[in-house]
C-alpha cells in the first residue's frame, strides 16, 4: 500500500499543481498510479481548467480500472480533434456561454448591405455561358459532401444519401450526386481535349453515418466512380457542457465519459486542412472546392453555372443562394461592416437579419424591394472556394470555425440549463474570418432549378402555413419533376401544366414524371441539342432517359417511355407513344406494410403499362412506334 501512496506522492509532483489538487480531486489523487504519463498531463489539464467534478465519482483503485483508463482515451480524442485541443474548447465556451448569459448581440457595431454577387436567369445567354465557363473549370474541382446525418427525422432509418431523390427510378441522392460528378468530369476533360484528371469527391460522415456510407458505396461499386477518387472523413463529436462554467458534462449512464454531441457541419473545413487533403488537391493542381449538403435534389442543376461564375468574377467564396421574400425562414447573404473598419460577406439568420436592419436606420426592416423579393438572397448553404486563398486562411486558423451556443436556460436568470449544451459551428461561417480584401459573392438562382432540400417529416410538412415550401421527401421529388419539366419546356419542349394533388397532407403540383442520367443532360445546352421538332408531353406521362446519346425528336408522349442504352448507341425516338403509363397512388405514411421510403412521400408508383427499349450495341437506332 505505502508503495501505492509513494506513487501517487510521485506522480502528484509531476503534475505541478499546488497541495489544493489533493483536496479537490481525491478520488484522481488515488488512482493516479493507473495513469500513463500522458495521461497524467491531460488530468493536469483538467484540473487547470476547473474540470474536478469528472472524478468525483471515481472508485477506489483495482474497481472499473479499464473504464478509467477508457476515461482519458476519450478525452485525448476529444483533445486531438479539436483545434487547439480542450483547453481552447473550454475557454472558448466560458468566453461565449457568457456573452449568451448577458445576452450580447454578436452584430453590434456592425451595419448590414446588399452584397455584389451574380442573379442568373435561367437559359438565356448570360446562363449558358457561365455554364460552359463551369464545365471547362469543373477539372480543376474537387467535391466535399457534408453527409453526417440519419433521416430519422424524416421519418426514415436508414442514412439520408441512401434515401431515393425520386421513386420513378429509385436512385438515391448519393448515386445521382456521384453520377452529375461523372458528368462533369466527362464534359470538362472532352473540353480540354482529354487533358484532365479525375475529379475528387470527399464525404464527411459521423460516428452515425461512416459505416453506412461506406457499405453503401462499396456494395454499388462506388456508383462508377472510381473508389480511388472518393475520400471518406469522419467528423468526431465535442463535450457537452452543462453550466455557465463551461463544467463538462458527464454522460448519464457512465460516470466514466463524457457526454458528446455532433459539433456541426462546419468542422469540414478543419478535417479537410489537418488530413492533408487540401495540401494534396493544390499540389495536383485543383483550383476549387465546391461544399454541398446532403438531400438537395436539384443542386447539381445549379452548379456548372455556379462555377462559372466563381471563374469568371474570381470569387474567393462564393455562396449559392436562391430568390428569398422578405422576413421568410431562410438566412440572407448580407454585408455586415463594423463601425472599426471590419467588414465580411456571411449568412445572417432571417430571425436576426429583420432586427438588425430596424436598429441599423432600416425602419421597415427586411423588405421586398421592386423584383418582388428581398434584396437580401437566400442562403442554401452550398459554397464554392477558391483553393488557393482557402489554404491560406487555413494556416492561420487550423480550420477554426467561429462558433455559437445555444443553451436552453431553466428560467430568464441563464443561471442552468434544462439540458446540457455544446458549441456548434457551421460550414458556411468560414467567410467570418476573412480579411476585407476577400473576394466574397453569391449567384442567384430560381428556387426550382436548384433548391429542394429534403429535411422535414410528413407531419411537421403538413404543418407548413400553405404556399411556404415543405421541404419534405414528398415536395422533394415533385421538385426534380418540376425542373426537369420547365427544362425541356425552355428547351423547345410542349410540357403540360402540373395538376394539383394532396399527399401526406402537403398540396402539391404533380408534373409530368420525368428523368434523366446526368450523362443525359447535365448543362441546358447539351439537353437543348438532344430535343428537336415537336416534342409534346402529357401531364400523366413518365420518362427515363438511362442513355447518354438519346435524342428526342418530334415525339408525342402520352404515357410511359423508358429507353435504356449503352454509350456508344445513338437512338433518336419519335413518333407517338401512347399506353396506360405509370400512376400515382396514395399511401398512407402511417401504413408499416409500406416501405418507409415510400411512406415519407405519401404516394406510391403503379406500373400499369410502358414502352420499354434497352439498345446494348453500339450503332444508331430509331425508335418511331
Amino acid at each position: 500500500m505505502a508503495s501505492t501512496v509513494d506513487s501517487a506522492a510521485e506522480q502528484l509532483s509531476k503534475l505541478g499543481v499546488d497541495g489544493a489538487f489533493a483536496d479537490s480531486a481525491p478520488n484522481l489523487k488515488k488512482n493516479l498510479h493507473l495513469l500513463s504519463s500522458e495521461q497524467v498531463e491531460l488530468a493536469k489539464m483538467l484540473m487547470e481548467m476547473g474540470q474536478s467534478h469528472l472524478f468525483e465519482k471515481w472508485a477506489a483503485p483495482g474497481v472499473d480500472d479499464n473504464e478509467k483508463k477508457a476515461f482519458f482515451d476519450q478525452v485525448a480524442k476529444l483533445n486531438s480533434s479539436y483545434p487547439g485541443g480542450l483547453k481552447s474548447y473550454i475557454k472558448t465556451a466560458r468566453e461565449l456561454l457568457a456573452d449568451s448569459k448577458a445576452g450580447k448581440n454578436p452584430f453590434d457595431g456592425f451595419t448590414p448591405s446588399v452584397p455584389t454577387g451574380e442573379v442568373l436567369k435561367f437559359g438565356d445567354d448570360t446562363f449558358i455561358n457561365y455554364e460552359q465557363a463551369g464545365v471547362k473549370e469543373a477539372k480543376n474541382a474537387a467535391f466535399v459532401l457534408v453527409a453526417g446525418g440519419l433521416g430519422e427525422r424524416l421519418g426514415y432509418n436508414g442514412i439520408k444519401v441512401a434515401l431515393p431523390a425520386e421513386t420513378t427510378t429509385g436512385t438515391c441522392f448519393l448515386q445521382n450526386y456521384i453520377e452529375c460528378i461523372l458528368a462533369l468530369q466527362e464534359s470538362s476533360c472532352r473540353l480540354a481535349e482529354g487533358k484532365c484528371q479525375e475529379i475528387p469527391f470527399a464525404i464527411m460522415t459521423s460516428d452515425d453515418t461512416h459505416s453506412r456510407t461506406q457499405e453503401l458505396l462499396e456494395s454499388n461499386s462506388y456508383f462508377g466512380m472510381k473508389p480511388t477518387q472518393v475520400k471518406l472523413l469522419k467528423q468526431e463529436k465535442v463535450a457537452c457542457l452543462d453550466d455557465n462554467d463551461a463544467r463538462l458534462a458527464m454522460d448519464p449512464k457512465n460516470k466514466y465519459r463524457i457526454q458528446t454531441k455532433p459539433h456541426g457541419h462546419g468542422d469540414v473545413h478543419a478535417l479537410l486542412y489537418s488530413g492533408g487533403l487540401l495540401k494534396e488537391w493544390h499540389d495536383a493542381g485543383l483550383k476549387w472546392v465546391l461544399f454541398f449538403q446532403d438531400t438537395n435534389g436539384l443542386l447539381f442543376k445549379a452548379i456548372p453555372a455556379s462555377l462559372g461564375v466563381s471563374a469568371t468574377k474570381q470569387y474567393h467564396v462564393n455562396s449559392l443562394a436562391v430568390p428569398r421574400k422578405a422576413k421568410e425562414a431562410i438566412g440572407g447573404i448580407t454585408r455586415l461592416t463594423h463601425a472599426d473598419g471590419r467588414s465580411m460577406v456571411i449568412n445572417v439568420e432571417y430571425n436576426q437579419l429583420d432586427p438588425l436592419l430596424r436598429a441599423t436606420g432600416f425602419p421597415d426592416g427586411d423588405v421586398n424591394c421592386e423584383t418582388g423579393y428581398s434584396p437580401f438572397p437566400g442562403n442554401i448553404n452550398q459554397l464554392i472556394l477558391e483553393l488557393g486563398p482557402y489554404m491560406e486562411e487555413l494556416k492561420k486558423t487550423g480550420g477554426a470555425i467561429k462558433e455559437f451556443v445555444n443553451p436552453k436556460y431553466k428560467d430568464a436568470s441563464k443561471t442552468s440549463f434544462k439540458s446540457s449544451t455544446r458549441l456548434e459551428c457551421m460550414m458556411q461561417d468560414y467567410p467570418k474570418t476573412l480579411p476585407p480584401s476577400a473576394k466574397v459573392g453569391f449567384t442567384v438562382m430560381d428556387a426550382w432549378l436548384a433548391y429542394a432540400p429534403v429535411k422535414n417529416n410528413p407531419e411537421d410538412a403538413a404543418k407548413v402555413p400553405k404556399g411556404n415550401p415543405y421541404h419534405s421527401a414528398t415536395s422533394g421529388e415533385m421538385a426534380i419533376y418540376c425542373a426537369n419539366s420547365l427544362i425541356l419546356r425552355k428547351a423547345g419542349a410542349q410540357v403540360d401544366d402540373p395538376v394539383q394533388e394532396v399527399f401526406n397532407g402537403q398540396e402539391v403540383e404533380v408534373w409530368p414524371r420525368l428523368t434523366w442520367k446526368p450523362k443525359w443532360g447535365l448543362t441546358f445546352s447539351e439537353i437543348k441539342n438532344k430535343v428537336s421538332g415537336s416534342c409534346s408531353v402529357s401531364q400523366k406521362s413518365t420518362m427515363v432517359i438511362e442513355g447518354r446519346n438519346v435524342v428526342l425528336e418530334d415525339l408525342s408522349l402520352n404515357g410511359a417511355l423508358i429507353i435504356d442504352s449503352v454509350d456508344d448507341a445513338e437512338v433518336r425516338v419519335g413518333g407517338k407513344v401512347q399506353n396506360k403509363g405509370w400512376t400515382l397512388e396514395p399511401a398512407d405514411h402511417k401504413d408499416t406494410s409500406v416501405p418507409e421510403e415510400i411512406r415519407i412521400r405519401g404516394f406510391k408508383i403503379n406500373k400499369l403499362e410502358q414502352l420499354e427499349k434497352s439498345y446494348s450495341e453500339p450503332g444508331k437506332f430509331s425508335l418511331k412506334p
